[in-house]
C-alpha cells in the first residue's frame, strides 16, 4: 500500500530544470517509502496515467490558458486524488498550488514544502498582475509556509527570505542543488571547434542579453561561436535573436531549443566554458535561487563564468571554483571570458578544481541522503 506522494505544478518529464529535480527529489522519496504518487502536470506527449514499478504517475491536463485559472483546477484535481487515497501518510509538494490541495484534506498528512522559489515574485516576471492579486498569493505562499512541517531550501539566501517571513527557522532545511559526474567525449556532430555555451530557460533575470552584449565584444576571435540551448520553446528566443542580429553577432551564434538531457551533456562537456550571467533583480537577489547550470557545467568538468552574486558565491569561489564578474556588465563579462580564452591553463585549471568541488560537495547521491534525512524526522 503506497504511503506517500510528491505533488508539482510543472511538466515531467521535461527539458527544464524543475524536471531534474522533480525526478531526483520524487525518486529519493518514492524509493525510501518503496513507491507511492506523482501528480504532475502533462501534455498531449505523454500518457495522463502511468505505471512505472511501484510508482503511479498522473498528469493533469487543462486547456485553461490562464494561469491562476489553471492552478486552481491542479488544486482541485489533486485535493480529490488525495482524498480518495486515505493511505497517504507524507506529502512533498514544490508548490502553492499542490500545497494548497496536501493542507487542505480531510485528514491530516506530514508535509514537507520545497520551495525552490515564490510564486509571487516569479509570477510578475511572466504575467501582468495587480496589486491585490499578489496580495492574495503571498497569503497563500504563508498559509503554506507556516503549515508544512519541513521546508526544504537551495540555498541559504531563500532561507534568510523565509525566516524573514516570520517562517520558523528550525523547520527549514538547506539542501543545494547538486549534480551527477559526467564522462561525455563524443563531440556533437554540428559542434564548433571552439564555443562557449550558455544552458537553460531565457527568463529576462537570466541575463542573456548581457551575455550576447559581452560575446559581441569578443569576435576578434574569429573562430569562437557562442551556443544557446534553451529549456524553452523557440518562440520565447525570438527578441533575443532579434537582439543578436542588431549586434551583427547572429552567424557566430548557434542556437537549440529542448534537447534531450544526453544529448545536452555532450555540448556542456565540449564547450571552452559555460555561463551563467543572472541579472541583478529582486528574484536572484532577495529570493534567491540555486542554478542548475552552474552544477551541471562543473560536473562536466567546465569551468563556469557566472554573475558574482550570493546565490553563486554559496557555491564557487572566484578564480578557484569559477570566474565571477559584476551582474549587467557586458564589458566586464567579455573581459572575464577573453582571459580565459587567452590563457588557457588557467581555463582548465579552474574547471578541474570545480570538478572536485562537486565530486565532494554536491552529488545528487548526497543530496537524497539530507533529503532523506528531512523524511526520517517526520515519520
Amino acid at each position: 500500500m503506497k504511503r506517500t506522494a510528491y505533488l508539482a505544478f510543472d511538466i515531467y518529464p521535461s527539458a527544464k530544470g524543475a524536471a531534474t529535480h522533480i525526478f531526483h527529489f520524487s525518486t529519493a522519496l518514492f524509493d525510501w517509502y518503496k513507491g507511492g504518487y506523482l501528480f504532475v502536470l502533462g501534455n498531449d506527449k505523454f500518457p495522463i496515467y502511468q505505471k512505472e514499478d511501484t510508482v503511479e504517475i498522473f498528469r493533469f491536463l487543462a486547456a485553461e490558458p490562464n494561469y491562476l485559472h489553471r492552478a486552481q483546477l491542479f488544486t482541485d484535481w489533486v485535493l480529490q486524488k488525495i482524498e480518495n487515497l486515505p493511505s497517504i501518510e507524507l506529502i512533498h509538494f514544490r508548490d502553492i498550488w499542490g500545497g494548497l490541495a496536501a493542507l487542505n484534506v480531510t485528514k491530516k498528512r506530514k508535509t514537507v514544502f520545497e520551495v525552490n522559489s515564490l510564486t509571487s515574485i516569479e509570477l510578475p516576471y511572466k504575467y501582468k498582475l495587480s496589486d491585490s492579486t499578489l496580495s492574495k498569493i503571498r497569503e497563500l505562499e504563508l498559509f503554506c509556509l507556516n503549515g508544512a512541517d519541513e521546508i526544504i531550501v537551495p540555498s541559504q539566501v531563500i532561507k534568510n527570505k523565509l525566516v524573514n517571513l516570520g517562517i520558523a527557522i528550525e523547520k527549514i532545511t538547506h539542501i543545494s542543488n547538486g549534480a551527477d559526474i559526467v564522462q561525455a567525449n563524443e563531440k556533437p556532430q554540428n559542434a564548433p571547434e571552439k564555443y562557449l555555451l550558455y544552458f537553460g530557460a531565457l527568463q529576462t533575470w537570466q541575463g542573456i542579453d548581457i551575455l550576447l552584449k559581452a560575446f559581441a565584444g569578443l569576435q576578434d576571435f574569429s573562430d569562437l561561436k557562442l551556443v544557446i540551448i534553451s529549456s524553452n520553446r523557440e518562440k520565447f528566443a525570438k527578441p533575443y535573436i532579434k537582439l543578436a542580429e542588431k549586434l551583427a553577432i547572429l552567424e557566430n551564434t548557434l542556437w537549440f531549443f529542448q534537447l534531450p538531457k544526453e544529448e545536452l551533456n555532450l555540448w556542456i562537456s565540449n564547450a571552452y566554458l559555460t555561463v551563467a550571467p543572472l541579472a541583478e533583480t529582486a528574484r536572484n537577489i532577495e529570493q534567491g535561487c540555486s542554478p542548475l547550470k552552474i552544477f551541471e557545467s562543473l560536473a562536466a568538468a567546465t569551468t563556469v563564468v557566472a554573475s558574482d552574486l550570493e546565490v553563486v558565491r554559496e557555491i564557487i569561489t572566484n578564480n578557484e571554483t569559477g570566474k565571477l564578474v559584476r551582474a549587467d556588465r557586458p564589458a566586464e563579462l567579455s573581459r572575464a571570458i577573453r582571459y580565459l580564452l587567452d590563457f588557457p591553463d588557467e581555463n582548465k585549471r579552474i574547471a578541474e578544481n570545480g570538478f572536485h568541488l562537486i565530486q565532494n560537495n554536491f552529488l545528487w547521491q548526497k543530496k537524497i541522503e539530507e533529503l532523506i534525512g528531512v523524511y526520517k524526522k517526520l515519520v
